[in-house]
């Protein structure tokens, strides 16, 4: 059923709402550190940086591909999953991912150690299939993740994304859910951790699973393509980026083309749209001392936004 969209607000009218950061080269996955500061991934630059609340910005590492989605353990350490790198395209300073470079040989989720730069790859398959674009990233709590991969993009054909569970240890890599033919990207955890949150791009459509244990999703019959039961078909021309879930239980999508953050409630309804003066923002995580300082990645311009949100982040298990 097709979501009508509420009449929205700016984020640019918003009180207290700035530009942290900007110049920066595609960014994505912002992730707060206990130090205040944002870490998050510049794409195009294959690099880790992380920027203060004053706007100072340092480099993390350097993980080369196309580092995309980012998770922080409780050992401290980044959890990163690499598409393998993207085509660009810039026009007048604005940037946009275009297919896979010449030399894309499959994407990969690795380990980063923030402090030191080391990074350590930990799966580039699963089966015997090599992941084509792991793209988020959200922790289970257990010493596991959820981890969603887009698929590849081509002139002529794609390759269709899944979502896998993996360990943090590097042990076990479970593919979970496929296909994705939209591209799964934004992965979160309800509240309770029992429902996970899948937004596929392509579709604007906002997916969940109950979850029955480690690697174990409850399917539904055909004709959902993966066994997902859709919770919200988003109107119009809106493609569907990363997410964050409120501590109410709130679903929070960057929506791509309209250039928003779209409020989705568990029961599926549209509950409130911010409208970012973007049409590529793409991530968003919560933080201040009371989780009500939303961070958004406006990714077409270069940008990193901090703005007050209505309720509070949901506190992320590591």
């Amino acid at each position: 059923m097709t979501r009508m969209t509420p009449e929205g607000r700016d984020a640019a009218e918003l009180a207290g709402a700035r530009i942290l950061a900007d110049g920066l080269r595609f960014p994505e996955a912002p992730v707060m550190l206990p130090d205040g500061r944002v870490a998050l991934a510049e794409i195009e630059a294959d690099r880790i940086i992380a920027v203060a609340p004053d706007g100072t910005r340092s480099i993390l590492a350097r993980p080369g591909g196309g580092p995309n989605g980012l998770a922080l353990g409780s050992d401290g350490l980044l959890y990163c999953c690499n598409n393998g790198g993207f085509e660009w395209i810039e026009e007048e300073g604005r940037l946009r991912p275009h297919g896979a470079p010449p030399d894309y040989a499959g994407g990969w989720i690795e380990r980063i150690d923030p402090t030191t730069g080391t990074v350590t790859r930990l799966y580039d398959s699963c089966d015997g299939r090599i992941l084509r674009g792991p793209n988020d990233i959200v922790l289970d709590g257990q010493g596991g993740a959820w981890v969603s991969d887009y698929g590849k993009s081509r002139a002529r054909h794609r390759d269709h994304g899944s979502v896998y569970w993996i360990t943090l240890d590097g042990s076990r890599i479970v593919e979970a859910a496929h296909p994705f033919p939209g591209g799964a990207n934004g992965i979160g955890l309800s509240p309770d951790r029992r429902i996970l949150y899948v937004a596929e791009t392509e579709t604007g459509r906002l997916w969940a699973f109950d979850i029955l244990g480690p690697g174990r999703l409850r399917k539904e019959p055909w004709p959902s393509p993966h066994g997902g039961r859709m919770l919200c078909q988003f109107p119009g021309f809106r493609r569907l980026d990363s997410l964050a879930v409120t501590a109410a239980g709130n679903i929070c999508v960057a929506t791509l083309v309209a250039g928003e953050i779209t409020t989705v409630s568990p029961d599926g309804r549209i509950l409130d749209v911010v409208r970012c003066d973007e049409r590529i923002p793409t991530n968003i995580c919560f933080g201040g001392s009371d989780l009500r300082t939303a961070f958004v990645t406006l990714s077409h311009t270069g940008r990193l936004l901090a703005m007050p949100w209505l309720e509070p982040g949901l506190a992320l298990p590591g």
